[in-house]
């Protein structure tokens, strides 16, 4: 008995927190920023805007964003003007305010709180960027917290969704709820809805269509899975998640505007952090969507999935 209680003690001693985690999710993006600020200082001993044209690029090359990089480096100029940064650490410690600020700003929009009604989430994405993946993932989250998840295969139109959620069912101990391919998806989600209403499930997270050949039709499709929903749960979806691969960078931005107008998205999740050193797209996310970014992904198991947090982030890029 002693013995399983130490051992238990030892286990949860190393397992990692959060903020190890993150740390080494950004490790390739923190070295490429790291190492170029220090190289824009060695060139000279004082700072000035020499050193912020020097900074600019290394920012854009970290994927901030010109509109982002511009934003922030135009507050740190002024002070470099007036002599008011004396090295590089208080370089990286105002650099790390600015960041912050901006990820602080978007991310300060809470959940909304759902009281005995299922909660539904809506995933929405293009496909590639890891979608069904996440949902399986969010299913591991809730689960761990003792909630009870129903997972909805309304990604109709591609026959691999469905196949591929109900892996993640079977991983996660999930239940899915499905149709056959190519049904309708929000015959699929009312049946979902349904279910998890009778049974007073927790959390209903639900799969979308990532791809359909005009925007328009995306955002029918959107439209009527929203109406579905609302009919059985008012107020439902109570949180509509666009998941975006870190990989893409800016290019993904792009297609993440077009999502965040038709689906009317509150909150990203970022997935594939770990396999990228241009994590600073978090940060143009939060200043040119103002949407809060909930998760990122850092990792191909259940348990990669973190909560999102603006300065445990920003601390991890500079640690």
């Amino acid at each position: 008995m002693i013995q399983t209680l130490f051992g238990s003690l030892e286990e949860e001693q190393k397992k990692p927190s959060f903020l190890d985690r993150m740390k080494e999710a950004v490790s390739r993006t923190r070295e490429n920023l790291a190492e170029r600020i220090e190289e824009a200082v060695s060139f000279t001993k004082e700072i000035d805007r020499n050193t912020m044209d020097d900074l600019e690029a290394t920012l854009i090359g970290a994927d901030l964003g010109t509109t982002t990089t511009h934003e922030v480096l135009g507050k740190l100029r002024e002070k470099a003007d007036r002599k008011q940064i004396k090295d590089v650490d208080e370089l990286k410690r105002l650099l790390k305010d600015e960041l912050l600020a901006i990820l602080s700003a978007a991310n300060s929009q809470p959940v909304q709180k759902v009281d005995g009604t299922p909660e539904v989430i809506l995933v929405v994405g293009v496909n590639g960027t890891g979608k069904t993946t996440t949902i399986g993932k969010l299913a591991q989250v809730f689960r761990s917290q003792g909630k009870n998840v129903l997972l909805c295969a309304a990604d109709t139109f591609r026959a691999a969704a469905i196949e591929q959620l109900e892996v993640w069912g079977q991983r996660t101990g999930t239940e899915v709820i499905k149709t056959k391919a190519g049904g309708d998806p929000a015959a699929v989600l009312f049946d979902a809805l349904q279910a998890a209403t009778a049974r007073k499930t927790d959390y209903v997270v639900v799969d979308t269509a990532g791809r359909l050949h005009t925007k328009t039709n995306l955002m029918l499709e959107l439209d009527k899975m929203r109406r579905t929903a609302q009919r059985i749960i008012p107020g439902a979806p109570h949180e509509t998640l666009l998941v975006m691969d870190a990989t893409t960078g800016q290019n993904g931005l792009q297609q993440a505007r077009l999502f965040t107008e038709a689906a009317g998205v509150t909150g990203i999740v970022l997935t594939k952090l770990d396999g990228t050193a241009k994590g600073g797209v978090v940060v143009a996310i939060s200043r040119e969507l103002g949407v809060p970014v909930r998760y990122v992904g850092v990792g191909e198991k259940a348990g990669d999935l973190l909560p999102f947090d603006p300065k445990e982030f920003v601390d991890s890029l500079f640690a």
